[in-house]
């Protein structure tokens, strides 16, 4: 039986921190190794949507900009040739269970061990703690760039 094997999809979370901006170009760099493709999945949801403190509208929030700043943020970090080599998602929903979800089937999830919000002095953050514990297939904690010099 002659089966073509499909590239490795490496899925990335990005939250435009520092912390996964490095997991972005650390996702990158990996798929070239092994000829995979980069899914870069952030996630939104709305205040209260998961309690009955606030209603679950959120006035301010445009999805159609979030997912422009989303490839905007790719585009960035990566520059026009790396990021055309990346598809973006936007996904309604817990950050860590979105991350989750898009994983599966996925040879590699790859998060920043911080996002945008939390302790700084904590090691990693609630969801790279969460997604390493949950994740259906291998995960990489990328820390945030350090400055040489």
């Amino acid at each position: 039986m002659d089966r073509q094997q499909e590239a490795p999809r490496i899925v990335v979370g990005v939250d435009g921190s520092p912390s996964s901006q490095a997991a972005l170009r650390w996702a990158v760099r990996y798929a070239g190794l092994v000829g995979g493709r980069v899914e870069a999945v952030t996630a939104w949801d709305l205040p209260g949507a998961g309690s009955w403190s606030a209603p679950a509208v959120d006035a301010t929030f445009d999805e159609e900009d979030a997912e422009r700043r989303l490839v905007e943020e790719v585009r960035t970090v990566l520059g026009e040739g790396g990021a055309s080599s990346v598809h973006e998602r936007l996904v309604r929903g817990n950050p860590a269970d979105v991350l989750v979800e898009s994983a599966e089937g996925a040879d590699m999830l790859v998060v920043g061990s911080r996002g945008r919000g939390g302790f700084s002095r904590a090691l990693l953050g609630s969801v790279s703690q969460q997604v390493a514990l949950h994740a259906p297939c291998p995960v990489t904690i990328v820390r945030p760039d350090v400055p040489v010099g």
